[in-house]
């Protein structure tokens, strides 16, 4: 069976948040540990303040390609069509150019903070761990590119897809509701 690229892309970008929680967890726990002994990591504010703005950037791009991201759908939906589907062009329009913007912006500050390196381990280039703003902000917008046709679909049929667990009790309430 083939897996589709935006399924692969799906798993891939889950492991790799994954993977930053659990070293983001086994650094505190380190830290911690060492303060109980008495001493401390100098470079473990630095190193999980990192981490943690890595893992919502690419969190963020993992729930925009799972749409799970903040949105307004029940708003949205109570739109009709063919105005709805404007709508939904131009949400993803102005969140794409959102997100363009700021991975321009991202690799401005990129290419300025170049020469610098972190405070606490001087070996690690600033430019490297400031590389997720439009890395992440890139990622965010493929995305949603990926995750569009089926949101298309979606909202162009009226399913919520910030409510998608409860939709088809609401659809058997309604059915009772109508046979009582």
């Amino acid at each position: 069976m083939l897996v589709s690229p935006r399924n692969f892309f799906e798993k891939i970008l889950e492991y790799f948040v994954v993977l930053l929680m659990i070293v983001l967890t086994g650094i505190v726990i380190v830290a911690v540990l060492y303060r109980l002994m008495g001493s401390s990591l100098a470079w473990y504010d630095e190193v999980a303040a990192i981490l943690l703005a890595w893992i919502t950037y690419y969190g963020s791009a993992l729930a925009a390609l799972r749409r799970r991201h903040i949105g307004f759908d029940s708003v949205l939906l109570a739109i009709p069509m063919p105005k709805r589907m404007w709508a939904v062009a131009l949400a993803e329009a102005i969140t794409a150019g959102f997100f363009i913007l700021l991975a321009w912006a991202g690799y401005v500050v990129m290419t300025i903070l170049g020469g610098m390196s972190l405070v606490s381990l001087t070996w690690v280039p600033v430019s490297f761990t400031q590389s997720v703003i439009p890395f992440g902000a890139a990622l965010f917008v493929l995305c949603q590119l990926l995750s569009l046709p089926d949101y298309w679909r979606s909202t162009a049929r009226g399913v919520s897809l910030e409510h998608a667990e409860i939709e088809e009790e609401v659809e058997t309430e309604m059915k009772k509701a109508g046979n009582a």
